[in-house]
C-alpha cells in the first residue's frame, strides 16, 4: 500500500492566475487524504483558450509545465482546459498519468446515465468539442453541445453568468432528453454543486473528475505506457522529459 502523498500537478493552459486559483480549489476539494495538488499555469500565453489559434499558443507552456512538474516528481498530472490542448505530447513527456479534463468528464458521464449533454462557453468551441467527443469513442453518448454565449474570462465576472449556463442546462436537457450534464470549462468548476443541486441530476466538473482519476491511478500503481507511441521522445525542446537527454 503506498505510504507517500499523492502528488498531482494540475496545469491551467491560460494564464489567468484567478482561474488558476480557482481550479486548484476545485482540485483540492476533492483530492482527498494523503494528495497534494499544485495548481500551476504558463509563464505569458494567452489569457483564455477560445480558438485554435489560442489553444496552439498554450502547448509550449503546457508541456513546460509538465516537465517541469516531471522533474520535480510529480506524481500524476491534470490539464486543466475543456480542448485537453497538448494531452498527447504530455503523456510522452511524464510517466505518471496524464488526465485532460475533456476526457475525463466525458467518461464519467458514460457512467452515469444513457446519454448526456455538454455545456459549454462560446459557439465555436461547440465543433472540437464533438471532434473531442469522438476521438475519445463516446460520440454516442454525447447527446448534445450547447454554447451559453459567456467568454472563458467572463465566468467569474458576469453576474448573470450562473443563471445564464443553469438555463443552458436546462435547455440540453429537454433538447437532448440527456441524463447528465458536463461543464465544459475549467472556468465552470465552481459552479458545478450548485448546479446539480438545482438540475437534479449529476453534473459532472472536469477538474474534479480527472483529479480523482489521476490520484486512483497512481494508487493502483499505474504509468503512463511507455512501450510505443508514448515512449519518450528523442527529442524534447520544452526541457527535459522523460528519459530525455
Amino acid at each position: 500500500m503506498r505510504s507517500a502523498p499523492v502528488r498531482i500537478l494540475v496545469v491551467n493552459p491560460n494564464s489567468t492566475e484567478s482561474m488558476t486559483a480557482s481550479i486548484g480549489a476545485c482540485a483540492r476539494a476533492v483530492a482527498g487524504p494523503g494528495t497534494l495538488v499544485e495548481a500551476v499555469s504558463p509563464d505569458g500565453g494567452p489569457v483564455s483558450i477560445e480558438s485554435h489559434v489560442e489553444e496552439a499558443l498554450s502547448v509550449p507552456g503546457v508541456l513546460a509545465q509538465i516537465a517541469a512538474g516531471e522533474r520535480d516528481g510529480a506524481d500524476a498530472f491534470v490539464i486543466a482546459c475543456f480542448g485537453d490542448p497538448g494531452l498527447l505530447a504530455a503523456r510522452e513527456l511524464a510517466t505518471g498519468p496524464v488526465i485532460g479534463i475533456a476526457e475525463a468528464a466525458m467518461r464519467s458521464a458514460a457512467y452515469l446515465g444513457r446519454g448526456f449533454s455538454v455545456v459549454t462557453t462560446l459557439e465555436r468551441t461547440v465543433g472540437h468539442t464533438w471532434d473531442l467527443a469522438r476521438a475519445y469513442g463516446l460520440e454516442r453518448h454525447c447527446l448534445g453541445v450547447h454554447a451559453t454565449g459567456i467568454p472563458v474570462v467572463e465566468l467569474e465576472t458576469d453576474p448573470v453568468a450562473y443563471a445564464t449556463v443553469l438555463g443552458a442546462a436546462r435547455a440540453a436537457m429537454d433538447t437532448d432528453g440527456s441524463d447528465v450534464i458536463v461543464l465544459g470549462c475549467a472556468g465552470m468548476a465552481d459552479l458545478c454543486a450548485r448546479l446539480q443541486d438545482d438540475l437534479g441530476v449529476p453534473v459532472v466538473d472536469g477538474v474534479a473528475a480527472a483529479t480523482v482519476m489521476a490520484r486512483s491511478l497512481v494508487e493502483l500503481g499505474l504509468t503512463t505506457s511507455g512501450r510505443s507511441e508514448f515512449a519518450p521522445p528523442k527529442q524534447a525542446p520544452v526541457g527535459q522529459g522523460r528519459g530525455c537527454h
